[in-house]
Parts: C-alpha cells; structure tokens; sequence
C-alpha cells in the first residue's frame, strides 16, 4: 500500500480521458469519464447507422460501434493513447467495457469467435502491436470468447487510410486481405472488430473475404464510429 502511494508520487495514475488523478477504485478512466462516455447503444438496434453502411455491400449479420468519435473529444484522446502511444491497457479495458455490452445483446450472444481486422506485417513490426487485436483481448475477457488471428490475413502493406474518401479508401482495402487455413471458421459466426469506423471500406473488403468460407456468418463491431 504505502509503496504505491509514494510511487505515486512519481508517477500518478491518471485518468486516460480528462487526465485528472485517479482514486484506489478507479482504473484506467475515472468514473465520471467512464460514466459520461458517449456509448451509441446500437446492440440493441438491428436497424442502426453502422447496420445500414452495409447494405448492399456485405451480407452483415449485425453490426455496432461501442463510441461515438468526435474530433478534439474524450474518444479520440483514448484512441490516440492506444493507437499511436501505445497505450494498450487502455485499449483493453475499453474492448472489455464494450464487450459487457455485447455479451448481454440479443444481436451478438451468438458469436463463436472473434476476429480482429489484420495488420500488415510490416506495419505490424514498425507500431510493435495491433491496435484492433488489443481491443479483442480485452472482449474476449468479458463475452468470453476466443481470438482467431491466423486465418484472415492482409496480403499487401496499404496507405493508411485517414483523410482519404469513401472510395478512395475502398479502392485502398479491395483485394487485400486473404484467408490462410479456413477450416477453424467454418460454420462459425464470426465476430469482425475494428478500432473505427468511417465508411466501412476495410470492413467490408475483410468480411466479403471470410464470407467466402464456408457456411459462416459475419458481425461487426467497432469500438468508435467517426460519422462522416
């Protein structure tokens, strides 16, 4: 006990969003942060926004995002903590917290597997970790499922795909990810997790591609949604 308060001292446990000093039953995000996070509820929806971005595009069993992302907000500083400072405790915790969401959804409480969308190696290499794999392990915690991260593959390093449109990005995304020994999948109903969601062009080049195994059925769920 009295070795952590004069670590402390040092190195104060702050919440990840508003940056204030956290107290004992605190972790990661202080309660009113976690409290006032902008949750879209749309597990509970089978007809909502995220739904709706793939209609005609890929044969979605049901769709969600956990946050609404909004420029300069709460969302985009605990993103930007995992994402590019490599906070991944915070990334966990947060897949944890939308995970409880999802195991208590009708929509969701069926999945057998979960599957991250994929990095490509050498971006892999240079970030040391995958930013959608680490909201999984956080998820899988709390809806209780395993992780596949063999299977769906991406074959060709891309640009990344911020500030470029819509079809930009799927022409960024088509063709670039592959399956690698499918048998695992089969008859499954997969589970498909991104970090964020703009116009879905990665999600969907991803999905169309498991859809291809055998008798299985895709879901997909994000941690934040950047409505564009």
């Amino acid at each position: 006990m009295w070795l952590t308060d004069f670590l402390n001292l040092f190195f104060p446990n702050l919440c990840q969003a508003c940056g204030r000093s956290l107290i004992k039953s605190e972790n990661i995000i202080c309660l009113e942060c976690l409290y006032k996070l902008p949750k879209t509820n749309f597990h509970l929806h089978e007809n909502n926004p995220i739904s709706r971005i793939f209609w005609g595009r890929a044969d979605i069993q049901a769709a969600t995002s956990f946050l609404f992302f909004n420029k300069g907000g709460h969302v985009q500083k605990l993103i930007h903590e995992l994402k590019y400072k490599g906070n991944t405790e915070t990334g966990k915790y947060l897949g944890e917290q939308f995970g409880r969401d999802l195991y208590d959804s009708e929509l969701f409480g069926n999945i057998d597997i979960i599957i991250p969308v994929p990095l490509h190696k050498k971006r892999l290499h240079s970030r040391g970790f995958n930013q959608s794999e680490v909201i999984c392990n956080g998820m899988s915690i709390s809806m209780k499922k395993p992780i596949n991260t063999n299977c769906l593959q991406r074959l060709e390093h891309t640009d990344t795909q911020t500030k470029k449109a819509r079809y930009t990005r799927w022409e960024n995304v088509v063709g670039k990810f592959g399956i690698v020994d499918s048998a695992e999948l089969e008859g499954k109903n997969l589970l498909l997790v991104d970090d964020v969601l703009t116009t879905g062009a990665t999600l969907e080049s991803c999905a169309q591609v498991l859809l291809e195994i055998p008798d299985v059925k895709v879901s997909v769920a994000t941690l934040a949604y950047a409505q564009v």
